[in-house]
C-alpha cells in the first residue's frame, strides 16, 4: 500500500534499458527494474499502451519496484524502429497496429526472463493500460505461467466482428475459458472505450465461468485515470485504484 513502508528499512533499485531474446527469437529493448536488499521478491511484466514505450511506462514499472517487485516493460513495438515513443507509436498505428501473436511471444519471453533472475520468488504477474491492458487480459487466458493479471481500462477486450483483423484476430473475451490466473479489472464508468456495456458483459461472462476475478469501477472517471500528465487524471480514484494494485499483487506475488 502507498506510504506503508518503514523509515528505517533499507531502500534501493537499480533501473535500466536492456535487450532481450522476444518475439521470433529477435532481440528488443526492455525496461528492467528490480530492488535491491530483498533475498527474494515477486515479478511482473508491464506490458506498454497504446500511447507508446514511454516515460510514463517507466516510471509506473519503479514505482512497482518501490514495492518490492521486479519489473520487465518489453518494447512490444520494436519492429517499428526507434525514435520518440509518439513517433514510434504513430508508424506502429499507420501499418496496422502491433499483432496479438508478437506480443503474446514477448510477454511469454519477458515470464521466463524474470522468473529466471536471481532473486525472483518464481511468482510473477502481468499488467498493462489501455490496448495493453487487453494485452494484459489475453496474456492471462493463453500464457502459462501466470500468477497475477491486471486490466487496467483495456478496451476492445469484447469486440465486433469487423473489428478484428489479421493481427487481432480474436476477440480476447474468446479465450475466457482459459484465464487460469485471478484477475482484477480498473475501469472508469464514463469511459467509451472500454464501455461500461463491455464491462458489464466481460464480468458476466467470468461470473458464469466461475473465473476469479475482482472489477473496480470509478465514477466521475474515464479512461487512463492514472495518467497524471493528461486532463484524464482522477487523482483520488487513481489513487484508490493503485492501492488496489498493489494490494492486489501483494496477495498473489509476494
Amino acid at each position: 500500500m502507498w506510504n506503508s513502508f518503514n523509515t528505517d528499512d533499507y531502500n534501493g533499485m537499480i533501473a535500466e534499458t536492456i535487450r532481450f531474446k522476444a518475439h521470433e527469437g529477435r532481440m528488443i529493448h526492455a525496461y528492467h527494474s528490480r530492488p535491491l536488499g530483498k533475498e527474494k521478491f515477486g515479478s511482473i511484466v508491464l506490458i506498454p499502451h497504446m500511447p507508446g514505450w514511454d516515460e510514463f511506462c517507466r516510471e509506473a514499472a519503479r514505482r512497482f519496484t518501490e514495492h518490492g517487485y521486479a519489473v520487465l516493460c518489453p518494447d512490444i513495438y520494436a519492429d517499428y524502429g526507434s525514435g520518440t515513443p509518439v513517433e514510434v507509436s504513430t508508424r506502429m498505428r499507420e501499418e496496422g497496429g502491433v499483432s496479438d501473436k508478437s506480443v503474446m511471444e514477448d510477454v511469454k519471453e519477458s515470464i521466463d526472463y524474470l522468473r529466471a533472475q536471481q532473486g525472483s520468488n518464481g511468482k510473477v504477474g502481468v499488467i498493462g493500460m489501455c490496448s495493453g491492458g487487453r494485452h494484459s487480459f489475453l496474456a492471462a487466458c493463453t500464457l502459462e505461467g501466470i500468477d497475477a493479471a491486471v486490466d487496467c481500462w483495456g478496451g476492445q477486450v469484447i469486440a465486433k466482428e469487423e473489428e478484428l483483423d489479421e493481427k487481432r484476430p480474436v476477440a480476447p473475451i474468446d479465450y475466457a475459458d482459459g484465464l487460469s490466473c485471478p484477475l482484477l479489472g480498473i475501469f472508469g464508468n464514463d469511459d467509451r472505450f472500454p464501455p461500461k456495456e463491455d464491462v458489464d458483459k466481460t464480468e458476466e461472462i467470468l461470473k458464469k465461468l466461475g473465473k476469479q476475478y475482482e472489477f473496480y469501477r470509478y465514477d466521475d472517471a474515464g479512461h487512463g485515470i492514472w495518467y497524471y500528465d493528461k486532463p484524464m487524471y482522477r487523482q483520488e480514484q487513481a489513487m484508490d485504484s493503485w492501492n488496489k494494485t498493489l494490494e492486489f499483487f501483494g496477495r498473489y506475488l509476494k
